[in-house]
């Protein structure tokens, strides 16, 4: 099988009514979003983080994978499919997708805040202050912060440096370093941009654009893909 490798990011969540920061509203129009997810903000008032943090796992567990994540999942019958997700939540796993790299964490894990080491699954939507790891350390949420590293970006170079095909979905490469993705791989493949407001990315052999939202266009690139890529 030929490896496809998806990078994804926050529109094919949007479809599945997650909302980004800025459009939570409410109770967090006051605050800037690296007032609720940065190590300053955890230092600073812990206990707003994690009811930010809360609010959004609840809002994940009323979300279902939409037509994009199904047809990423329906791929795998005739690609080695690898996805590099920018995203935390768990949709593509539930719409049955089986190599899913998280490159800024899972927002459904917590973390030991003593043991980077010590990752832990939470049982339905509430981690709080109080909650905490076998060596007594308080657990945070598994995410990338605004600020910190991203150690999972190694492993995702590495991983569309092996892509005998490379599709975008759902992101306008505008965050950094996963923007950066689009470098390593070969120029030579096929490229498909699923995306209604995609710039044209810096490498423009063999391109497909599909602008579109994830729901629509991942199912038109996955109709494209075993037609003319699964056999050849």
């Amino acid at each position: 099988m030929k490896k496809l490798v998806v990078l994804s990011g926050s529109g094919i969540s949007a479809e599945s009514g997650l909302k980004t920061f800025r459009d939570m509203g409410g109770l967090w129009e006051q605050y800037d979003v690296t007032e609720v997810a940065s190590p300053e903000a955890w230092e600073r008032d812990p206990e707003l983080v994690l009811r930010f943090y809360n609010e959004r796992r609840r809002q994940l567990l009323n979300s279902e994978p939409n037509a994009g994540h199904k047809a990423l999942e329906e791929l795998e019958s005739h690609f080695d499919v690898q996805i590099v997700t920018q995203n935390v939540d768990d949709l593509h796993e539930r719409a049955g997708s089986t190599r899913v790299l998280h490159l800024h964490g899972e927002i459904r894990k917590a973390r030991s805040t003593g043991d980077a080491s010590l990752v832990y699954n939470i049982e339905g939507a509430e981690l709080n202050l109080g909650d905490r790891c076998e060596k007594g350390y308080q657990l945070r949420p598994h995410v990338v912060w605004f600020g910190e590293a991203v150690p999972a970006i190694s492993e995702a170079a590495r991983l569309v440096e092996q892509a005998d095909i490379f599709a975008v979905v759902g992101t306008s490469l505008a965050v950094y370093p996963a923007a950066g993705l689009v470098y390593y791989a070969d120029s030579s493949i096929p490229f498909f941009l699923v995306d209604p407001g995609t710039q044209e990315p810096p490498r423009s052999e063999n391109i497909h654009f599909i602008r579109e939202k994830a729901s629509t266009g991942v199912p038109k690139m996955k109709d494209i893909l075993v037609n003319q890529y699964a056999k050849s």
